[in-house]
């Protein structure tokens, strides 16, 4: 099976298609621009869901759910959001269809226009602030921290699975404050929150810092973020958090008393991250012979699989394998026992390599014989005996292992492809030769950043957060810079 992947090193586009749909992930569906998700991507996502949801409820989250449809009038509201995402709606005109005149199929009943259309949210601040006017009069109602895990629609018109689609899952957390300081301080406390999961469930190292004007969110007056960099240098936008000001409070009246008995607009923060993650995932870890799952993502962790020839070598190594996994299962590791007589062992190994399952032990008659496995590492692709005897103990010691050498071996890398220039020349050969991360020098200006954008396609990732200011020039007009940000090209 891993046979079949295209090598990252001939077409690493057509690597990660092919590895996203062998490894049973997702597939396109036959709704131009959305996919399917499949059990075991499904699984994965789970888990990064579940990690997420118990950090945001340990600082007073709550879920809700608000509608999937909006109304237009409502994105006119705040006119730098809806300028941000008009292009991507798709729009609900009539609410009735009716069967055709030769009655073999149904068309739109004309008479069944809506009065007003309704949007596909894109994302869900006016709907949601246009909720939270009813919900805040005073102080005493705020903060307001809900989160809403949901599907949102944006129009892609080039699609790729997981990274771009027309529908996808997310997120979406929607905060009120009392201040702007509180509010502040709550985008920020959940970018970390982002950057804690990606980096040590997910393994994937990230940069932290701020958006530039342009590159910030529609609506927002400072968009957080973390950046990763996949296997082919180019960057992904892992998570991004934003501090809205009190824009969505006042284009939707959204007023309390303070407790000087003054009105004020209520501050706002939105934050998301989606499954755009799988594909990060996938691209920082994953190799020619299929995924590379970190253990505390992987839904199954060890694999047995069992090496015999008789029926009573079998009925011999489950029983000794029903000994092993409660073992297993009480230090929370997740075992699956694979004693499907239909597949041969060969290919057994090679499906959960292809899946990314970070331990596979083997079992056979000799192996009973010394009391120990085969046990093989996913991430190095290695094999060692092992006694069996306290092997709950060396599994739980080696998925820690494995765990941290998966996200050095990404750290190593991203480090490896951050590059400092200076000149425009150096700027461009690095981008051209190398790939990565490069920080440079910037006058601060949307023109510069747009011509760069035009001329070489790279683009402002983010100003990183301590990055130290530094008295130089910027590459392109000469005009002083006060410190380096990071560029890159980017999915």
């Amino acid at each position: 099976m891993a046979k079949e992947l295209t090598p990252r090193s001939e077409n690493y586009s057509q690597w990660y298609n092919d590895l996203v749909m062998k490894a049973d992930l997702a597939e396109q569906s036959d709704v131009r621009g959305c996919m399917v998700i499949k059990p075991y991507g499904y699984a994965i996502w789970e888990k990064i869901q579940r990690t997420l949801d118990d950090r945001f409820k340990e600082t007073g989250v709550q879920n809700a759910y608000f509608p999937l449809l909006i109304p237009k009038s409502f994105l006119s509201r705040e006119a730098e959001h809806v300028e941000g995402f008009a292009k991507e709606c798709a729009v609900v005109t009539h609410y009735r269809l009716k069967t055709n005149a030769t009655h073999d199929g149904v068309v739109v009943d004309p008479d069944a226009r809506l009065e007003e259309e309704l949007i596909i949210r894109p994302t869900s601040e006016t709907i949601i602030w246009n909720t939270y006017k009813n919900w805040i009069h005073s102080y005493r109602d705020l903060p307001i921290l809900c989160n809403q895990w949901c599907n949102v629609m944006r129009w892609e018109m080039r699609t790729r699975l997981f990274l771009r689609t027309a529908e996808f899952l997310w997120q979406e957390g929607h905060t009120a404050h009392a201040t702007r300081e509180e509010a502040e301080a709550r985008a920020k406390q959940m970018l970390e929150i982002y950057a804690d999961v990606v980096e040590n469930v997910m393994a994937i190292p990230v940069i932290k810092g701020v958006k530039s004007e342009t590159e910030r969110f529609a609506g927002a007056l400072d968009t957080y973020t973390i950046e990763a960099l996949m296997q082919d240098g180019k960057a992904l936008q892992s998570g991004t958090s934003h501090f809205l000001g009190q824009n969505f409070g006042k284009a939707f009246d959204v007023q309390f008393v303070d407790q000087n008995n003054q009105l004020q607009y209520a501050w706002a923060t939105s934050w998301g991250v989606s499954t755009r993650l799988m594909g990060a995932l996938i691209m920082t870890h994953s190799d020619d012979n299929g995924l590379v799952l970190p253990p505390n993502l992987a839904p199954i962790q060890v694999v047995i699989v069992p090496i015999y020839k008789k029926e009573e070598e079998l009925a011999a190594i489950s029983a000794k394998v029903a000994e092993i996994m409660p073992r297993l299962k009480a230090k929370g590791i997740s075992v699956k026992f694979d004693d499907n007589d239909k597949k041969k062992p060969g290919w057994k190994f090679a499906e959960y390599e292809l899946k990314g399952i970070p331990v596979r032990l083997a079992i056979g008659p000799r192996d009973l014989e010394n009391n120990s496995a085969e046990v093989a590492r996913r991430d190095t692709l290695t094999k060692e005996q092992l006694s069996l005897d306290g092997i709950e103990e060396k599994i739980v010691a080696l998925l820690a292992d494995i765990q941290q050498n998966i996200y050095k071996k990404a750290l190593d890398y991203r480090n490896e492809h951050i590059t400092k220039v200076d000149t425009y020349d150096e700027f461009k050969r690095v981008l051209t030769e190398k790939g990565g991360f490069v920080l440079a020098p910037w006058d601060g200006t949307p023109e510069t950043e747009e011509q760069i954008k035009n001329e070489t396609k790279a683009t402002i990732r983010c100003v990183p957060f301590g990055n130290p200011l530094e008295d130089g020039v910027d590459m392109i007009t000469g005009k002083p810079s006060k410190q380096r940000v990071l560029f890159a090209i980017s999915y």
